[in-house]
C-alpha cells in the first residue's frame, strides 16, 4: 500500500476542492420551476424573471423597495392581551406565537411605517403572510388603527398592503371584532379627506377581504393574486359546479369591476407616487434625486 498516493494525496485534494455552498443561494419558482439565483430574485422584488410569478415578499423587504432610499421609521403599535382565550390546539397559542416570531423575525403579522415615496410623505402598513398566514388578530386591528391615527395626525395618506388567510381562530370572536374596528379606522381617514390606497397581494381572503382590504379609495392588486372571502374550493364544494377559469384572481376581479388596477410589483412604486400626488393635489414628482417641489425647493433656491 502506497500511503502517500492512497491517503495523503486524496486528503490534500479534498481540502482544496471543498466548497462551502450555502443552501439558500437558489430558489425554485413554484409556478414554472425555474431555479432563480437569490440576488437576481431579490433585485426583481421576488418576482420570477422567467414567468413573472409574484412570490411572497416580507413587509420589510417591500418597504425597503418602496420608500425613498429604503429609509422608513416604524410606527409603534399597542400590544393587545397575549392569550385572551387561553386557546390550545396542537400547541398553546403563546407557543405558536413564539414559533412564528422566531421563524419570521417579526413581532406580529403587520408592520406599520412612515416615510416618503417620490418625496411624498405617507404612512404604510403591510401584512406578513408568513406570520401565521397573515391572520387578522387584535394586534393587526391595533396596527391599522395606529396607522390611521398617525396618518390623520400627520395629514398623510395611508397605503396598505394586504396578505391574509382571514381572521385568527386562536382569538375567536375578538379577531372578528377587528372587522368593524378597522372599518372605523378607515372612516377616520375619509373624514379627514386623506387618501386610503389598498394593494391586495396573494392571497387576501376571509374577514380581511370583508373589511379594510376592500375599502380603499383606489384598489390595486398584484398580478394573479387570489382575492376572495371564501376560497374557490369551498365554493365549488358548496354549489357543486365548476368555476370559471381564473375565478377570484386579480385579473378576473378587474374585469368584473372589483378593482381599479392590476399592477406589476416592479411598476407599483411609480404608480403609487403618481396616484398619491394626484389625490393630495401635489404637482408631479420630481425625477431624479432633486429637491422636492414646494417649500424645500424654495429653501434651496434661497
Amino acid at each position: 500500500m502506497n500511503w502517500i498516493s492512497n491517503y495523503v494525496r486524496p486528503k490534500i485534494n479534498s481540502l482544496f476542492s471543498r466548497r462551502e455552498v450555502p443552501e439558500n443561494l437558489w430558489t425554485k419558482c413554484p409556478e414554472c420551476g425555474t431555479m432563480l439565483f437569490h440576488r437576481e430574485l431579490a433585485d426583481n422584488l421576488n418576482v420570477c424573471t422567467n414567468c413573472d410569478h409574484h412570490m411572497a415578499i416580507t413587509p420589510r423587504e417591500r418597504f425597503t423597495a418602496l420608500f425613498d432610499g429604503g429609509i422608513f421609521s416604524e410606527v409603534k403599535v399597542p400590544d393587545p392581551i397575549a392569550d385572551p382565550l387561553q386557546f390550545k390546539d396542537q400547541k398553546k397559542y403563546p407557543d405558536r406565537m413564539k414559533s412564528a416570531q422566531k421563524s419570521t423575525g417579526e413581532k406580529e403579522a403587520m408592520l406599520v411605517a412612515e416615510g416618503e415615496i417620490g418625496r411624498t410623505p405617507i404612512v404604510a402598513a403591510a401584512q406578513d403572510f408568513s406570520f401565521m398566514g397573515g391572520s387578522m388578530g387584535m394586534y393587526v386591528g391595533n396596527a391599522i388603527i395606529a396607522a390611521a391615527e398617525r396618518a390623520v395626525k400627520l395629514k398623510r395618506p395611508l397605503v396598505l398592503f394586504s396578505a391574509a388567510g382571514g381572521a385568527r381562530m386562536q382569538e375567536g370572536i375578538l379577531s372578528l371584532m377587528q372587522m368593524p374596528r378597522t372599518t372605523v379606522a378607515v372612516q377616520m381617514l375619509k373624514e379627514a379627506n386623506l387618501p386610503y390606497i389598498v394593494v391586495l397581494t396573494h392571497p387576501t381572503t376571509g374577514g380581511v377581504t370583508a373589511s379594510y382590504a376592500m375599502l380603499g379609495d383606489v384598489q390595486i392588486a398584484e398580478p394573479n393574486a387570489l382575492i376572495c372571502f371564501a376560497g374557490p374550493r369551498v365554493i365549488e364544494q358548496t354549489i357543486r359546479e365548476k368555476l370559471p377559469e381564473g375565478f377570484q384572481r386579480a385579473e378576473y376581479l378587474l374585469d368584473h369591476g372589483m378593482l381599479d388596477r392590476v399592477t406589476h410589483r416592479m411598476k407599483l412604486r411609480e404608480e403609487l407616487i403618481t396616484i398619491l400626488r394626484m389625490l393630495m393635489g401635489l404637482p408631479p414628482a420630481v425625477a431624479g434625486d432633486l429637491p422636492a417641489p414646494g417649500k424645500s425647493a424654495e429653501a434651496t433656491k434661497a
